[in-house]
Parts: C-alpha cells; sequence; structure tokens
C-alpha cells in the first residue's frame, strides 16, 4: 500500500513538474509589456495682463501608437495676474498631422480635451521642442517665445 502511494506520489511530482516546465518555456517566448512613453514640456508664454503664462504638457503614447493610445495632460498657470486664476488643467487626445503652409513635411500635435477646452497645435520643431501654432498650424511671428522644451 505505501509503494502504490510513494508511486502515484511520485508520478503526480512527475507531472507537475511538467506542468511548471511547460509554463517556463512559455514565458520565455512572450514579449514584455512595453512601456509607455511619457514626454514633458515646458515653457512660459507671453502675457497681455500678466507676467507670463507657464504652461507644462504632458504627452503619453508616441506617434506611431493608435489614436486611444495618446493621451496628454496639460496645465497652464499665470504669473502675477492681476485676478490671480486658478490653475487651468485640460486632458484629452493628442493627434498627429501632417504638413503647415509652409512645410508639407513638418509634423504638428493636435491636442484636443475632453468636454470643454480650447484645442492646441504644437508644430515638432526636433524631439525635445515643441512651438504654438494657429489651427491653421501656421507659426507666429513671435515663435521663438511661444516654445515648450522637453524635460529630462
Amino acid at each position: 500500500m505505501q509503494i502504490r502511494t510513494l508511486l502515484a506520489g511520485s508520478a503526480m511530482l512527475a507531472l507537475l513538474g511538467g506542468c511548471a516546465t511547460g509554463t517556463q518555456q512559455g514565458a520565455g517566448t512572450q514579449e514584455p509589456m512595453a512601456e509607455p512613453q511619457t514626454a514633458t514640456y515646458e515653457g512660459t508664454l507671453p502675457c497681455r495682463n500678466c507676467a507670463g503664462i507657464d504652461l507644462v504638457v504632458t504627452l503619453e503614447g508616441d506617434e506611431q501608437a493608435a489614436d486611444e493610445a495618446r493621451d496628454f495632460a496639460l496645465d497652464a498657470s499665470y504669473r502675477e495676474h492681476p485676478q490671480n486664476p486658478p490653475t487651468e488643467h485640460y486632458e484629452g487626445q493628442w493627434n498627429v498631422l501632417s504638413g503647415t503652409a509652409n512645410n508639407p513635411e513638418a509634423t504638428v500635435y493636435e491636442l484636443t480635451p475632453d468636454g470643454e477646452g480650447q484645442v492646441y497645435y504644437f508644430l515638432k520643431l526636433d524631439s525635445d521642442t515643441l512651438e504654438l501654432v494657429d489651427p491653421q498650424r501656421r507659426r507666429f511671428e513671435n515663435g521663438e517665445t511661444l516654445r515648450l522644451n522637453r524635460q529630462q
């Protein structure tokens, strides 16, 4: 009787050992989950009634990602504004648009907030610099004052 129990136990261990080995082999062939890409850009835009508008834009996802995989957050804080408004915060999705009025090869990011809020357009000057442009994707004369720089 004890030999049968020992044989049954050994068979069960061998069976479980085979299952564990199969699971480990399968796990080695799966691709690791990709970390979502996040880029944060900051800058201070000119303001008529204050010392400047501090803008922080965080983009999640990348240009090749599906539309639903690209999210953004935008915070705008007014420096020394006479009415001292609260920081504006917007979230939504961003899209990649091709071309501007002067450069058909340019890349423009369109940030569309959920609910109410202004749609923002940023020309990608390089991987570290975005510049605010108008809805027709035209650059402003004072474009260098409308730039956001990528934070590390």
